[in-house]
Formats: structure tokens, C-alpha cells, sequence
């Protein structure tokens, strides 16, 4: 299929069901996250909560979109649409930064890191703050695209989200990296604090893996999405942002409602002082221990 010579808003005709499950969930996930951040004060997490208001309000523009008449859409739903569910995987990758220097220091762990800990979060979440401003202004970018009058002023904002996206995909393999690097370290020689910690802070950094991946798995599949363009199968076809991005990002956002990390690590990086409560509310009162095995 050629595409078109200005940009069009969608391919399809938005699913009303889907959309607005996804809200009701997003919205559930987010109201769950915002209790525990209050309840425990970790407000490193402020990022990852905002994320999943994104997504939130982002579906919400999504259903707006989907009770209008193909293929007479307005303008504004689809830019709250296109603009939030782009970023907000952006503001859970900040959080998930800063969960691994908060948990190396608990651990005693500085020297297993491939990045000093007081660098680490500093480094990561400079990358994701290009990565969103990069993706923002490819995503107002989501303006730069609906106002687009030739092909030309379509391919320059989907390059922009293009380059954004391909940041973030670079951060987050050396962040994955490190976190593998630091993991097979202590792994191997534990500190004395990693066997003094009855906190499930080996269990904290499967989660990571389980984020990340299901993360990359999201921006490869945009990455994919841009570089086709209108036209192409993923830009035509609305099931594939269903299997590729909504159900892994509302995946995400449950995994840490259900091992949310002040279980771990407290607002300063200290053990989580609401620790029993919260594993009780999120883990179904599964004591489960993360100490490290010879």
C-alpha cells in the first residue's frame, strides 16, 4: 500500500471495547500505585506512577477517537493518543533506573558496578530525558504529524520519534547490561549484607529483567512501526499495538503493583520500612526471601 501524501490519523476504525479496557486497567494500575507510593514514600516512583497516567488518559483520547466516524477524526484525541502512549513507557524506564542504584547501595554492591552507583541513575536517566524530549518533539511530533501538508513533513516527524526511540533502545541495553553484570557478581561473592537482608531483593531483580525485556520488546516493535510508515502493516493494523505495546506496558505496571519495590528499597535507598504491609497487600502474603546463593 503507498502512503499517503499527508499524514492521516488512523488506518482503522479504533475498537470502543478495547480502548476503553485498557483505560479502566491503566487507570486501576495507576490509582494502586499511587496508594502504595503514598503509604510508603517512594518518591523515586513519582516517574513510573506519571507513566501509567499517561497511559491512562492516553487510552482515554484513544476511546474519544473511536466513537468519531472513520475516516473523519479529530485532531485532538488522536494527539493525546499518539503523545502519551509513546511517552509514558519513557517515565517507567526513569524509575526502573533508579531502582538499581538504590538497591546496589542497600547491597553493599558499589564495586559490581560496571557504572559507579552515584553515576548510575544520573547517566540512565540523562538518557531517558533525551529520549523524551527526542520522542516529544517527534510527538508534538504527534503535532509535527497533523499538521503535516506533504510526505516530506511526515517522514521528519517520524524521524524524530525514530531517534528518541533509538536512544532509549540504547540506554536500556547498557542498563540491561549492567544490571546482568551486577547480578552474576554478587551472585558469585555475596556481600555480608545481601545475606543479612531477609527483603526479596534477588526477587526485585527478576522483575527488572521481566520489565525490561517486555519493555525493548515495546520500542523495538515502534522502532519497527516508524520505520515502515503509513502504510505498512503495523501502522494498518490495530492488534499489533495491542500485542506490542498495551499488554506488555499494563503487564508492567501490574508487576510492580504486585512487587512494588519499597518492599526492597525505601525512599532513600534504605530497607523498605513498610516492607510486611505492602508484600502482604501485593504478593498475597507469600513470604518470599532474595538472598543470594554460592
Amino acid at each position: 500500500m503507498a502512503p499517503p501524501d499527508k499524514f492521516v490519523f488512523y488506518a482503522y476504525q479504533p475498537s470502543m471495547a478495547g480502548t476503553v479496557t485498557l483505560a479502566v486497567l491503566f487507570g486501576l494500575s495507576s490509582l494502586w500505585h499511587i496508594k502504595q507510593m503514598a503509604q510508603s514514600r517512594t518518591w523515586y516512583f513519582v516517574p513510573f506512577t506519571l507513566g501509567c497516567l499517561f497511559e491512562t488518559v492516553g487510552y482515554i483520547g484513544r476511546a474519544m477517537s473511536s466513537s468519531e466516524s472513520f475516516p473523519d477524526f479529530t485532531k485532538n484525541p488522536y494527539i493525546i493518543q499518539s503523545s502519551l502512549l509513546l511517552l509514558g513507557p519513557t517515565l517507567f524506564a526513569a524509575s526502573i533506573y533508579m531502582i538499581l542504584g538504590r538497591l546496589i547501595r542497600l547491597l553493599d554492591a558499589d564495586a559490581y558496578s560496571m557504572i559507579p552507583p552515584r553515576w548510575l541513575t544520573k547517566v540512565f536517566v540523562l538518557g531517558d530525558v533525551l529520549s523524551f524530549l527526542a520522542q516529544g518533539g517527534g510527538s508534538i511530533g504527534g503535532g509535527m504529524l497533523t499538521m503535516a501538508k506533504t510526505q516530506d513533513d511526515v517522514k521528519r516527524g517520524e524521524n524524530m520519534i525514530l531517534g528518541g526511540l533509538g536512544i532509549q533502545i540504547l540506554f536500556f541495553g547498557v542498563f540491561c547490561a549492567v544490571t546482568a553484570s551486577f547480578h552474576l557478581h554478587i551472585r558469585r561473592k555475596p556481600t555480608s549484607k545481601s545475606y543479612a537482608l531477609t527483603v526479596p531483593w534477588e526477587l526485585l531483580i527478576y522483575v527488572l529483567y521481566a520489565a525490561s525485556l517486555l519493555i525493548m520488546v515495546r520500542s523495538l516493535y515502534r522502532v519497527a512501526e516508524y520505520a515502515q510508515g503509513q502504510g505498512g502493516a503495523l501502522q494498518s493494523h490495530e492488534y499489533w499495538l495491542y500485542i506490542l505495546d498495551s499488554v506488555p506496558m499494563l503487564v508492567v505496571s501490574v508487576l510492580f503493583n504486585r512487587m512494588h519495590p519499597s518492599c526492597v528499597v525505601g525512599r532513600r535507598g534504605e530497607t523498605g520500612s513498610t516492607t510486611t504491609h505492602l508484600m502482604e497487600e501485593g504478593m498475597g502474603h507469600r513470604h518470599v526471601h532474595g538472598q543470594a546463593k554460592e
